[in-house]
């Protein structure tokens, strides 16, 4: 065989199954909301214990509250009068990238969209081709968000390139726009904000019926992040929801193995960007 040939095939057998086929776009797309960026996590209809109710993965109801802050998470399946089924490609991807809703409103907490403006032009496409697809779910979600401020508006988004091709860079994709693992995973001041330079070192804390969890430190600290993890433990952590000490992770990590479908070369992109990261406690 000669050498053009075999290195077209091995690179062939390299690309992602995502990536190949008429469906790429829309696997890409169901690998983004279900898996990595696992949308469900709060857009799942739930019952009152908060376990996800089967076959509503998407279809809204959830009421969260911090504080005087109350959001209720709507239903993005295409469901014309209940869900997302008028909106079109271009005003999902609005939603996604700019917060901002068909008829000019901006969308509130716990939406990320200051994580989700980085997701790239092809990915935000196909998370959108994607949410078009599911099938609808007739479900007209009790009450409106509010909170004690103006929500404010976001800027547009013109045009987000791919990461670059490096492990660095595309676990610093994952973890931000992406799976949005930042968002919970670092310091934030008062006002919520994110402190520069705390990316990645603490986190918020969740209470429910498991009581309450602190977001571990994911940076290579020794002593209270995951400086002495290997890339096997990182990878339990995610698809087996097994931390390094060898106990089950709890909420909201510990819902249902939703990661375990993960690439291992996207484990591996995460676990090479939070080893990246200065070492703080």
């Amino acid at each position: 065989m000669r050498l053009p040939v075999l290195w077209g095939l091995m690179a062939l057998l390299c690309v992602p199954a995502w990536a190949q086929g008429p469906n790429a776009q829309l696997e890409r797309g169901r690998y983004l909301v279900e898996v990595v960026g696992h949308c469900g996590n709060c857009h799942a209809s739930r019952a009152p214990d908060g376990q996800p109710i089967a076959g509503r993965g998407l279809a809204g109801g959830w009421v969260m509250q911090e504080g005087p802050m109350r959001a209720v998470v709507p239903n993005i399946t295409p469901d014309r009068e209940t869900g997302i089924g008028n909106w079109t490609q271009a005003q999902i991807i609005a939603a996604i990238r700019e917060g901002r809703r068909p008829d000019g409103t901006p969308i509130g907490w716990p939406m990320p969209i200051d994580f989700y403006a980085g997701i790239s032009d092809a990915d935000v496409a196909a998370m959108a081709a994607y949410l078009r697809s599911v099938p609808p779910v007739r479900n007209a979600v009790a009450g409106r968000s509010s909170y004690p401020f103006p929500v404010p508006a976001h800027p547009a988004v013109a045009s987000v390139p791919p990461p670059a091709d490096n492990p660095v860079a595309r676990g610093a994709y994952l973890a931000g726009p992406i799976a949005h693992c930042l968002d919970c995973h670092s310091g934030r001041g008062p006002d919520m904000r994110i402190i520069p330079g705390r990316e990645g070192a603490q986190g918020l804390s969740f209470t429910g019926p498991w009581g309450t969890v602190v977001a571990r430190n994911l940076t290579p600290s020794t002593s209270t992040g995951i400086g002495n993890w290997s890339l096997a433990q990182f990878t339990r952590a995610l698809r087996e929801e097994i931390g390094g000490d060898g106990r089950p992770l709890m909420p909201p990590m510990g819902r249902g193995r939703v990661w375990a479908a993960m690439t291992d070369r996207d484990i591996a992109d995460l676990f090479a960007y939070f080893r990246s990261l200065p070492p703080l406690d």
